[in-house]
């Protein structure tokens, strides 16, 4: 194994105290982490990550009263979900305090704030006097890492330490709501289902596509998570029958929920829960990309999940990874 990857919380604690970054795993996707109140580490996640400083970050925390020391408070709605979700996969926008500084929230009013559910990070969190500012440790609009091996592969040249947790328990990004409204407002659909929020606080409003120039929360952006590879995600036999006018059968990947396509080698398809469980091909979603995008093909090809649970969650990262890239900036590799 290399040095560059370990299990050593103590290393790990250390480095951030120092203002190194340290990759840590979430059950969600692997982050990359600086202490939060120090403005020249979080610069440096900025800078590794050519990451825009308008696309906010957020912050972890070990337990609401490491969340209270920072002068944040979860409003009574919030704190509702906090004691179903969390810690756990659902991330909390709500207003700023002084003790925040401005390149965490991008400037905005608001910060983004979670507890992670992965052993070793909640452990590395209580071993320190700040939290956090971790977002998923890849370079800015790639596909988010889900192993140890995936954050090595992209930055292991240009952070301190990564944190191995294993591979990532569930592998989509949170879900994102905001109480900046006097209706709780959901930003992002991630690992929590929106079906389960409003279970517990009632109707929620809803975003419409998410895509945002200037977000108040991370995630938001129209390209986000995208592969090298051109990626179209629709009716994925018709997709297939189309690209296949232009492109051989060996030159297109394909993603789908359940059953393989035809007129497509088995070698190129990532089907990615046979059984139908939305579960799991949400914690298979983001290896699938990368796999497919490792291959030697011209197009990646990806069916529409069913609009349901962890499928709105799937359906968002694929359309942001399929969106073009604006005219002036080139994708991110």
């Amino acid at each position: 194994m290399s040095s560059l990857i370990g299990v050593d919380l103590k290393k790990a604690a250390a480095l951030l105290r120092a203002g190194e970054l340290v990759a840590i795993p979430t059950e969600t996707v692997y982050g990359l982490a600086a202490n939060a109140l120090l403005e020249d580490a979080v610069l440096k996640i900025y800078q590794v990550k050519n990451r825009p400083q308008f696309n906010p970050l957020i912050l972890h925390f070990a337990n609401y009263q490491q969340l209270q020391a920072c002068g944040l408070e979860l409003p009574p709605m919030a704190l509702l979900l906090a004691a179903k979700f969390s810690p756990g996969p659902l991330t909390y926008v709500i207003p700023t305090s002084a003790e925040i500084p401005g390149i965490v929230s991008a400037g905005t009013p608001a910060v983004a704030v979670r507890f992670p559910n992965h052993p070793f990070t909640l452990e590395l969190l209580q071993q320190l006097d700040f939290p956090v500012a971790a977002p998923s440790a890849n370079p800015s609009g790639y596909v988010s890492p889900t192993s140890a091996a995936h954050v090595a592969s992209q930055l292991g040249n240009s952070i301190s330490y990564i944190l191995d947790g294993g591979d990532c328990a569930i592998g989509v990004e949170s879900t994102i709501i905001s109480f900046l409204e006097e209706q709780p407002r959901l930003l992002r659909h991630g690992g929590i289902p929106v079906e389960a929020i409003e279970a517990v606080i009632g109707p929620v409003n809803l975003p419409g596509d998410g895509f945002v120039d200037n977000p108040i929360a991370p995630g938001m952006l129209a390209r986000h998570y995208a592969t090298r590879h051109p990626l179209q995600i629709g009716n994925l036999e018709e997709l297939v029958k189309q690209a296949l006018t232009r492109h051989s059968p060996s030159e297109i990947a394909t993603i789908s929920f359940t059953e393989p396509v035809s007129g497509i080698p088995a070698t190129n398809q990532f089907i990615l829960s046979p059984s139908g469980d939305l579960s799991e091909a949400a914690r298979r979603l983001f290896a699938a990309l990368r796999l497919a995008d490792e291959m030697t093909v011209s197009l990646i090809l990806a069916a529409v999940f069913p609009e349901e649970g962890l499928g709105r969650a799937i359906n968002d990262r694929l359309k942001r990874a399929s969106a073009p890239a604006p005219a002036s900036i080139p994708p991110s590799h």
